[in-house]
């Protein structure tokens, strides 16, 4: 039998395993990386997009019955592609294609083969951006395996090969801010490049032989905790969903033998009594998690075998209601007979999600800053719209590549990516929208112009002390910005909105869309209100309630 520290070959066991490790010690890491985010507004979501998206392969991976790490590396690329968030997200995606399509048909990996498919992954990465940059995630990804493959020898265990890999991924990150100058001016390293060295980390734990399963079933990876509406069930409401219940159960020795307690009876006996059926064992940890109408009977039956380290019952008519009302965030019109022309755009904010509407969207996704769509977002989207062009306004930097990709995905219709920046940019494509010229090129160039001279103005709260662009920004102050071009920082959001429309001297435009986020009170919109009828009367001032998150104020100024 291979010793751990010599075995050479990779296979799909392993593979799964190391896959495990990584997306356990990158969710134990998420918010260190979300709060690397360069530009420091309450958003930082590079982490979640990252771990979202890993765990979109994650899931599919879990699911093939083969060994072949092949067809292990195909699924999890499928899952990734799909579940892809933000740039990083489509990024970390890529890598994972790349790496897939190296060890297709593989039973099993070599390290000279691994190395090869991982070099591919990077190829593909870098092909997914337009203008790649280096001191990000793609720098630390391709230093890495140029030195594991330089350092890649007849003697390498798989161990040795990615403890290496991972510490010239540290020493590449590191670097980053010499790389990249609004890093070095932050203060910060790349969060994408932080995120890969974590999942690294990760499959270094499992090579190393940390119960990486275990952990996965303690951390109860993915789930979030929801505010839950209580009047959703009241007194005369009626059961219809039954309870999610999902436990963690010791096996005792004094009520079983753990070495031959059987998974499978227990699955047998909880879709006797439910469905949605998940249970695993590691070690003397069962993991289990089931539908059921009478979770007594569930309880009563597992602690025949044991005692509870964790017990979670939620009634699923709450959670119904409040997955119901986040799908209807998604703003679509019925699907309607096949056409030539349509429109998807992304937007968060209620209010601002019907200025969407009224303009002549098509279909609305429900997302931006800190809630960036997935790729298969795009694709439902697509599908809805169902038309031979469609045009896509992702109004956010973040959200071009997921559309990009989903765009590669979708067969069914031509789709254009109109890579408007901002809600700015998307609200001035969509105003002009004219389908008149039934020309497909010429209405993207026309979106594309219609883009030009409207400039996108925020305010949000600083969640660290940093300078940008020359500003000191202190933490819990209020910040003044443009695409990122930070502008002023303020003690207070009203403060911050009239020294960022003085700063773009807002008096000699024409017209101005002010958004009110979800935290300006009455007394707030009023001074800000005063203000600009004081400082550009002459300029046209359109309010609405928008319900963005993130941003206090938003102007589009045109």
């Amino acid at each position: 039998m291979t010793k751990m520290d010599e075995r050479q070959i990779i296979d799909g066991e392993l593979f799964l395993k190391m896959v495990t490790g990584g997306v356990v010690n990158l969710q134990e890491n998420l918010e260190t990386v979300n709060d690397l985010n360069v530009f420091p507004i309450p958003d930082g979501d590079t982490g979640e997009n990252m771990y979202l998206t890993l765990q979109g392969g994650f899931d599919r991976i879990r699911e093939v019955e083969s060994e072949s790490i092949g067809d292990k590396a195909q699924a999890m690329a499928k899952g990734m592609l799909v579940g892809a968030r933000g740039n990083s997200g489509v990024i970390l995606s890529q890598l994972f294609f790349g790496l897939s399509e190296g060890l297709r048909g593989l039973a099993v990996a070599t390290l000279q083969e691994f190395a090869l498919a991982l070099e591919q992954g990077v190829k593909r990465a870098y092909g997914a951006v337009a203008h790649p940059v280096e001191g990000t995630i793609l720098t630390v990804a391709r230093e890495a395996i140029e030195n594991a493959r330089q350092n890649l020898s007849q003697e390498t265990s798989v161990e040795s090969f990615f403890f290496n890999f991972l510490q010239e991924m540290k020493k590449s990150l590191e670097r980053t801010p010499n790389l990249l100058a609004v890093l070095k001016e932050s203060g910060v390293i790349d969060s994408g490049g932080a995120g890969l060295v974590y999942i690294t980390e990760g499959f270094c734990k499992a090579l190393g032989g940390e119960d990486v399963e275990k952990e996965l079933a303690l951390a109860s990876v993915g789930q979030k905790k929801v505010e839950l509406d209580f009047s959703k069930f009241d007194e005369n409401s009626v059961m219809e969903f039954g309870y999610c219940t999902e436990l963690l159960l010791r096996l005792q020795n004094s009520k079983c033998n753990p070495n031959e307690f059987s998974v499978e009876n227990l699955i047998a006996f909880l879709e006797s009594v439910g469905d949605s059926v998940v249970a695993f064992q590691t070690d003397t940890i069962v993991k289990i998690h089931v539908h059921t109408m009478e979770p007594y009977k569930v309880l009563e039956h597992c602690q025949k075998y044991g005692e509870y380290l964790t017990v979670k019952i939620e009634n699923m008519t709450l959670q119904h209601n409040e997955t119901s009302e986040k799908k209807s965030d998604a703003i679509k019109k019925p699907q309607r007979a096949r056409r030539k022309y349509a429109l998807v755009t992304v937007v968060s904010g209620k209010g601002l999600i019907d200025v969407f509407k009224e303009l002549g969207a098509d279909y609305v996704i429900s997302g931006g800053q800190t809630n960036n769509p997935s790729s298969e977002d795009f694709v439902q989207a697509f599908d809805e719209v169902n038309a031979d062009y469609v045009y896509v306004l992702p109004n956010n930097g973040n959200v071009i590549l997921a559309a990009k990709q989903a765009a590669g995905i979708y067969d069914k219709s031509e789709i254009r990516v109109v890579e408007s920046k901002t809600i700015g940019d998307g609200y001035a494509a969509l105003s002009m929208l004219d389908y008149a010229a039934d020309d497909p090129d010429e209405i993207e160039e026309l979106l594309k112009e219609n883009m030009a001279g409207t400039t996108t103005a925020m305010v949000a709260r600083s969640v660290r002390s940093t300078t940008l662009n020359g500003v000191e920004v202190v933490k819990d102050q209020y910040m003044g910005f443009t695409d990122h071009v930070m502008h002023v920082c303020k003690p207070t959001k009203v403060e911050a909105a009239c020294a960022l429309l003085e700063k773009l001297a807002v008096k000699n435009n024409e017209f101005v869309i002010l958004s009110y986020g979800k935290t300006p009170t009455a007394a707030e919109k009023a001074v800000l209100r005063g203000f600009m009828e004081d400082y550009c009367p002459n300029v046209e001032v359109y309010e609405v309630e928008g319900g963005q998150d993130v941003y206090d104020f938003l102007f589009i100024v045109q």
